[in-house]
């Protein structure tokens, strides 16, 4: 019996060693039918991609240059197992920050390798901007943290903001180092529950992000976009955009733009929709949770394909 879903993947932070084998993908990986998109991806990262997965150096998996495209490979892969293993119609798309680009994919508005060149150049745009950090901020609302950031942020060189709102009780600011330590102690003294710095260098979702977004726009405009098949729920709009050709203003505006997770979490619920994870990791499953959301999978829970084939 086929059901419709929304599929959602995960943006960086999903990945971890030996995402082909833990994922279940690795004979997918090998297919010669996919070939094209690994050598691809170990092309642009001057890496073996498979063996690279599989065996490491971490450091190098964890490098926002060498992770964005390994992800975007591996939710692809996940992808392609799934629409080939179970009668499912997905009717609505969305993606975490980088996962953006996975649903991209998924939609058929640009081809994986078209989206593995992508997003190796957004990495590197990403890892060139200037320095900053990262807090997950726990236990306080968006509304008080935001206040804090506004109060915390002295000037042009010394600026925070609220970066990935998550859940309700689950907020990330980004920033520079000074600012995000100040809106960090502001929190806890708010009522926080706890303030945990990111083991990143780089401000994501932040004006930080200005200067590579506005070299990435240039990418942009080379590639050609085609209207997806499937709704995409943008992170910029929380909304499906109108035509294919607002596609590259919104991908730009991502890369300083908040992360609006909890209104999608919002719309999904509003759907009565299952919604699966289409990715390495269970993070997204997690925010799902936090978002008090009923009937969300993972593509890498061991009984997924058992569990999916009995709600159907």
């Amino acid at each position: 019996m086929s059901f419709s879903a929304f599929l959602a993947f995960p943006g960086q932070g999903s990945q971890h060693l030996s995402m082909f084998s833990k994922g279940g993908i690795s004979d997918i990986a090998h297919s010669s039918e996919y070939s094209h998109a690994l050598e691809c991806c170990s092309d642009l990262i001057a890496h073996d991609v498979f063996k690279l997965i599989e065996e490491g150096p971490e450091e190098l998996i964890n490098r926002t240059s060498i992770t964005q495209p390994i992800l975007v490979l591996c939710s692809y892969l996940h992808f392609s197992k799934f629409v080939n293993t179970i009668n499912i119609t997905p009717t609505y798309l969305a993606g975490h920050s980088l996962g953006e680009y996975s649903a991209l994919v998924a939609a058929n508005s640009i081809s994986i390798n078209e989206a593995l060149k992508l997003v190796r150049k957004r990495g590197e745009l990403m890892e060139s901007a200037p320095n900053g950090s990262m807090s997950a901020i726990m236990g306080l609302d968006y509304d008080a943290i935001n206040e804090i950031c506004l109060l915390a942020s002295q000037g042009d060189n010394s600026h925070v903001q609220c970066a990935n709102l998550n859940s309700p009780n689950q907020t990330v600011i980004s920033g520079h180092d000074d600012a995000v330590l100040r809106a960090q102690d502001l929190c806890i003294d708010k009522g926080a529950k706890r303030a945990i710095k990111l083991k990143v260098s780089i401000a994501s979702h932040s004006k930080l992000m200005l200067p590579a977004a506005k070299e990435f726009q240039k990418t942009l405009e080379a590639v050609t976009f085609n209207e997806p098949d499937i709704k995409i729920i943008h992170n910029v709009s929380v909304d499906s955009s109108s035509s294919y050709k607002e596609i590259p203003s919104l991908l730009v505006s991502q890369l300083y733009s908040p992360v609006r997770w909890v209104e999608t979490c919002n719309l999904i619920s509003t759907l009565n929709l299952p919604v699966i994870e289409c990715g390495p990791g269970k993070v997204l499953s997690g925010l799902f949770k936090g978002n008090k959301l009923n009937n969300y999978f993972s593509v890498t829970d061991e009984e997924f394909y058992e569990k999916i084939d009995s709600y159907g």
